[in-house]
């Protein structure tokens, strides 16, 4: 079995090692993996992200780890709110041929802002209407494929700051 590069999608997701690891794993254009350990900040915060998606729209799901072939491979928005009618159009495929309507990225110390805007082109091309961005500390930006946006145009009660200190 092979376990570098000139991966495709299918053959990750089959791969027995690649199996209930706990981080992302994502292909670049070369079928190269790429993986992101996750910390306990960024999980909470992506938590609190779907928890609140779920309770401002409706119609739709808030997958995590949501997986977009792009024109880099394999990419998986943290958090992603897709409409029904969207899901229905890719129900049962390995990587989803076009992007939910939000794609929210959240950032860990192993990324730079760099890396999280070219993705979010990536998800625009694939016709994903909004790109968001949670910070280390929490803060929101909202991005339409025209640029930033004040707030969400989709979920304008979005809060610009998500707070996760224990009470």
């Amino acid at each position: 079995m092979k376990l570098e590069g000139d991966m495709n999608w299918q053959e990750v997701c089959e791969h027995p090692i690649l199996q209930n690891l706990p981080f992302k794993i994502e292909l670049n254009k070369d079928g190269e993996i790429i993986m992101n350990a996750v910390q306990v900040n960024h999980s909470l915060y992506a938590w609190e992200i779907m928890r609140l998606l779920e309770q401002f729209l409706k119609g739709g799901k808030c997958p995590p780890e949501f997986p977009i072939m792009t024109s880099d491979n394999v990419k998986s928005p943290d958090v992603a709110w897709i409409s029904n009618e969207r899901l229905q159009s890719i129900w049962g495929m390995s990587a989803s041929t076009i992007a939910p309507e939000i794609c929210v990225e959240i950032k860990s110390p192993s990324n730079t802002w760099k890396k999280l805007h070219e993705k979010a082109q990536l998800y625009f091309e694939k016709a994903a209407t909004e790109v968001w961005f949670c910070s280390e500390e929490g803060k929101m930006e909202f991005y339409s494929s025209e640029g930033k946006l004040v707030n969400s145009v989709l979920v304008p009660e979005f809060p610009e700051f998500i707070d996760l200190q224990p009470a």
